[in-house]
């Protein structure tokens, strides 16, 4: 007897829910049909005519209850599908993945895991909209055929290229293939060559590669650079009317020394014990109509791209560095948030209105640090006129710090790289970005402009696109407060929230202890992304009830929209009975939910970009130092090794235990350690290391390191903390790490990091 496919369904929809693979076997016949039912139940799970469950059992697809959301993967092939509408996300182990790539739109069950707890796992019963459509990789030949191996190692795919799709591709370059057929059960996935990026050690062919992978909009279409010729290259006295006057102001724009477009210009005067201060911001809105060919394109970008030798702008730079920049002793068009504080840092009052200015000065953060830090005699009397505003600017910007620090703000102050490229496009060094009193400087009056708008909108009970940021998640907070529970930290949590005051607190304890930087980058870990809603949810990193994005609409959509919102708004109260100023705050205001949506995708995807950008210029630097020795710290330990990353370079590399010859370490999950079971020598989170650099690969971005030999041993015990080792709680982190997080290209992805995002080496984003 055999059994058929036909048979196998109406004995499924007989039984009305799922069934046991024993079950399916009795009613057929027994046992000597086994391996025949088997196979073809795991073809027809393949091909989506059955659902395999938890159990090794059967159903329908329509019998199971199933979630619908996008599946994140990850490069040792497992995933997780965050449900459409919210909730817990679900753990999908590899084997059950069902050729779902990163990204798919799927359908999957969703069960309590056995771990416990909110946790689920499950598997995906169907692939319903597939999120790739094309790959880069590595184009391999062999007398077996021909293949393109996928540089994005969570879709660990490699699409088969018929003789006919190959093209003029040689082996081992770089191409972009086009996905003609899907991975479906043992098929691979096939496609075709449709463009030649080039040979892979070439490292514009490197960053090519990177923005092919994550599909980023580099070229502006015909359309859109007409329209942005039409614009003129100076300011109109046409344009002027129903603006207020600055030009006679002394206005300052502070940016790096590379930075090339100027959004932003700050004025100070002191009004007894009060300070009056002027944010200036280009007035874009004025030169991108909505729906315009340069309004959909900024859209559909969303944000510019940074990387270290170059930015995608999100504007045409006809505009963006030129009549939309806030360059020297030019007259340019500006919005203004005009703000009153007292001694003490509150804002009395506040105002905004389209403006014109004239910039002063073009300031570099260096310079205004040697004025208002260094004191240097021969910089300050260079810039003597507008050395007094500096210094007066310097006094409030630190009376502003201290009253956001005491309302409970969040400064993770994490280091960041900055990568250093040589006239060839190869990586030449890697040096910790300076952070001073001047880039803290113009934060604060970034920070104030931005919440001073948002509480003016909001105030006015219209629709508005915020930038929010909601509360951590109650069970990652809870994973949190046992990992630190070990280093001898905690703080309170009060039905299941906390004040971001008490994570300032702990954030300060920990600050110059060898934890540190650890502790940031898990506590980071802990919260939510950063995001772009048109409903008010709060900030939570800021300690804010309302914020948004008004300070850089020459490369953030949203403050192009703010500002449109904004000036409408205004010509509002300026002509109540005015219709078509009634209407243009209509057409500001409409589609506000589809654009949050929007545009925080794009910074997500910029932010990845940006990321892998910097870990592939770290890798390029390290492979030119094989063999050499650097000092580092401990940032993870795992059963497998431990994590180090090296002492101002911000390179993560990987210490295998087998590299660890001297001992048999044991992996102590509690107290996050390795410990040798005879020299018991110990290996823990925060430790220092001295490590040999021992292997590159650039196409995974992965470093190995080896222990130097002169490594101190570190004494066999656990940090101090609240309880005997055995005691000591572990953390679950997602992913091949047990404890401490992997740095993993910057501190960005979870958005809530303090900063304003002016350009290169100051890009973080609220």
């Amino acid at each position: 007897m055999t059994v058929s496919k036909k048979q196998i369904l109406a004995l499924l929809k007989e039984y009305g829910g799922a069934v046991l693979f024993s079950t399916l076997l009795r009613d057929f016949g027994g046992r000597h049909l086994k391996r025949e039912l088997k196979n073809l139940l795991e073809e027809m799970a393949d091909n989506g005519e059955v659902t395999r469950l938890r159990g090794n059992s059967y159903v329908l697809p329509g019998q199971v209850k199933t979630v619908r959301g996008r599946i994140s993967v990850h490069r040792d092939g497992y995933g997780f599908v965050a449900p459409e509408g919210g909730g817990e996300d679900i753990f999908i182990p590899a084997k059950f993945m069902k050729n779902a790539l990163h990204g798919d739109l799927v359908e999957a069950t969703a069960n309590q895991s056995r771990m416990g707890g909110s946790k689920l796992d499950g598997r995906i019963v169907n692939v319903v909209e597939r999120a790739t459509t094309r790959i880069v990789g590595r184009f391999e030949e062999s007398r077996r055929g021909a293949v393109v191996i996928s540089d994005d190692q969570r879709l660990n795919l490699a699409v088969v290229i018929p003789p006919k799709g190959r093209g003029r591709a040689e082996d081992g370059q770089q191409v972009v293939a086009e996905l003609t057929a899907y991975p479906i059960g043992g098929r691979p996935a096939e496609g075709r060559i449709v463009e030649i990026l080039g040979w892979p050690d070439d490292p514009e062919v490197e960053v090519q590669s990177v923005i092919r992978r994550f599909d980023l909009p580099h070229e502006f279409g015909p359309d859109v650079l007409a329209e942005a010729d039409a614009v003129p290259e100076a300011v109109t006295k046409g344009e002027l009317k129903g603006r207020v006057d600055l030009r006679g102001m002394a206005t300052v724009t502070i940016d790096g020394e590379t930075a090339r477009d100027f959004d932003d210009a700050v004025a100070l005067r002191r009004e007894g014990g009060n300070f009056r201060l002027w944010v200036s911001i280009a007035d874009v809105s004025a030169y991108v109509t909505p729906g315009s060919p340069l309004d959909r394109e900024a859209y559909l970008r969303g944000t510019s791209v940074y990387f270290p030798d170059r930015c995608i702008p999100m504007l045409p730079e006809r505009l963006s560095n030129g009549i939309c920049s806030l360059n020297p002793q030019v007259e340019r068009l500006t919005m203004t948030a005009e703000m009153l504080f007292d001694a003490t840092g509150r804002m009395v009052e506040s105002a905004f209105y389209p403006s014109v200015i004239k910039s002063t000065a073009r300031l570099t953060y260096t310079i205004v640090k040697q004025i208002i830090v260094d004191n240097d005699p021969e910089v300050t009397d260079k810039h003597r006129p507008l050395a007094p505003m500096l210094g007066e600017m310097k006094e409030l910007a630190l009376i502003l710090m201290a009253m956001r620090k005491k309302r409970g703000s969040i400064d993770f102050d994490l280091p960041e790289p900055e990568i250093i490229i040589g006239l060839t496009g190869r990586t030449e060094g890697i040096v910790r970005a300076e952070r001073n009193l001047a880039h803290q400087l113009i934060e604060e009056f970034m920070l104030a402009a931005n919440e001073a708008v948002a509480a003016f909108v909001t105030s006015r009970e219209i629709p508005f696109l915020y930038r929010i940021h909601e509360n951590p998640d109650p069970a990652k907070l809870h994973d949190f407060q046992e990992f630190i529970y070990g280093f001898g930290y905690e703080f309170a949590l009060v039905e299941d929230r906390v004040n971001p005051s008490e994570l300032q607190r702990l954030l300060a304890q920990a600050e110059g202890r060898p934890e540190e930087r650890m502790l940031n980058y898990a506590l980071l870990r802990c919260m939510k992304q950063a995001r772009y809603a048109a409903e008010n949810l709060g900030h939570f990193g800021l300690a804010s009830p309302c914020y948004c994005h008004f300070t850089s609409p020459i490369r953030r959509y949203p403050d192009l929209v703010v500002h449109r919102i904004l000036k409408a708004i205004l010509a509002l109260d300026e002509k109540k009975e005015d219709k078509r100023r009634g209407k243009q705050l209509a057409i500001a205001t409409e589609h506000l939910g589809e654009t949050a949506e929007h545009t925080s995708k794009r910074e997500r995807v910029a932010m990845e970009a940006e990321r892998d950008v910097v870990e592939m210029k770290k890798v390029q630097y390290m492979q030119q130092h094989l063999g050499e020795e650097f000092d580092g710290y401990i940032t993870g330990v795992t059963g497998f090794g431990f994590f180090v990353e090296l002492e101002e370079l911000f390179v993560e590399g990987l210490v295998h235990i087998s590299t660890l010859d001297d001992d048999q370490y044991t992996f102590q999950e509690k107290q996050h350690s390795l410990v040798g079971s005879r020299l018991r020598r110990v290996f823990r989170i925060g430790d220092k290391a001295r490590v040999t650099v021992a292997a590159v690969t650039p196409a995974t971005r992965r470093i190995e390191f080896t222990l130097a030999a002169h490594t101190p041993s570190a004494p066999p015990k656990v940090t101090a903390g609240a309880g005997p080792a055995e005691e000591y709680p572990r953390i679950p982190i997602k992913g091949k790490r047990v404890s401490g997080p992997k740095r993993g290209g910057g501190v960005e992805p979870k958005g809530a990091a303090p900063g304003t995002g002016k350009g290169r080496g100051g890009r973080k984003r609220r």
